[in-house]
């Protein structure tokens, strides 16, 4: 992960562009690895960094804090955040705690249990929101991509492939011209209000609306986190497809079987993530194809079925108020 420029990027101008968040305060850094943001944060004025790390990387973390001259301002504490113990409050809470799709193999539950056992009250938190986004997307290594392998069909490999791939979401990077609709935000957190409750299950109905004639073959999942900002526009890391790649890339679960969709059909889907039983950090995730008839649409759903097409020109002729007094 320290390879992932994207990332690293992002954390440094969302602190350097509020140094003034950090000047002579106290940080709190959560799962601190490496170290690194332990040292933006120290670079950006901090008078003291706490960098608590559970496993044997806190050695690493003391070796780069005094590598870079900060041993007096940073001190590596190995152990559970949940464990430990800190002499005071905190002003800022720093963490790169995000896993596959979010929330898979993430940290955020002790990042809850950190703010609410250290943070002050005003205390700010980097990142504070972050934001899961789905859309229907072409899968072509899964599909067709088997379909002629220098002249020969290998469909039924590619059948197999989907069956491993049913058992587990694939994590790789989804090209902007795979993704079939405009996306949708189905989850926010307000990682200031979040509670560990809230991430037990997550589950959003939507109408998607395709934007072009293509092979749906799966349902694509990817997420951004927002920092806070008094000064600049807000810093986003995102795993968009649009965007520069990063280590996260993005989640697919990837349909048995391909559906053909038309330019303006709608694609209805329910989307459940769901916390196993056998660990808290893990994630199963169903994804259920629904009947676009036996759903409510969005009020200005721009799908080709006649309901919403009529629905659209009502609510337009209102904009516009032509009818008649």
């Amino acid at each position: 992960m320290l390879e992932d420029s994207v990332r690293n990027r992002a954390y440094r101008k969302a602190i350097f562009d509020n140094v003034d968040s950090f000047k002579g305060k106290i940080v709190l850094d959560v799962g601190a690895g490496s170290g690194i943001l332990s040292v933006f944060c120290a670079q950006a004025g901090a008078s003291k960094v706490y960098a608590v790390e559970a496993s044997e990387t806190y050695k690493i973390a003391e070796e780069i804090a005094k590598e870079n001259g900060f041993e007096h301002v940073i001190k590596v504490i190995h152990g559970r955040v949940e464990d430990v113990e800190l002499e005071e409050k905190v002003d800022v809470i720093v963490s790169e705690w995000m896993g596959f799709y979010l929330l898979h193999e993430g940290m955020l539950d002790s990042v809850i249990v950190a703010r609410d056992k250290f943070l002050s009250a005003n205390g700010l938190m980097f990142p504070d929101s972050a934001t899961l986004y789905a859309a229907p997307c072409s899968v072509p290594n899964m599909f067709e991509d088997w379909e002629d392998v220098e002249g020969i069909s290998m469909k039924s490999f590619a059948q197999k492939l989907r069956h491993q791939a049913s058992q587990k979401p694939v994590t790789a990077i989804i090209k902007s011209d795979h993704i079939l609709a405009i996306p949708e935000a189905f989850c926010w957190f307000d990682l200031k209000e979040v509670k560990v409750s809230d991430l037990d299950t997550i589950t959003v109905k939507h109408i998607f609306v395709s934007t072009k004639a293509a092979r749906y073959q799966g349902i694509s999942i990817w997420f951004t986190c927002t920092f806070p900002s008094s000064v600049t526009e807000p810093v986003i890391l995102s795993t968009d497809p649009d965007d520069e790649p990063t280590h996260w890339k993005q989640t697919t679960i990837v349909l048995p079987e391909e559906v053909a969709v038309e330019e303006g059909e709608p694609v209805a889907v329910e989307v459940n993530l769901k916390r196993t039983t056998e660990s808290e950090r893990r994630y199963n995730i169903e994804v259920t194809m629904l009947d676009p008839n036996e759903i409510d649409h969005p009020e200005y759903c721009s799908c080709y079925m006649t309901k919403c097409i009529l629905a659209k020109a009502v609510l337009k002729k209102y904009e516009n108020n032509e009818f008649d007094n």
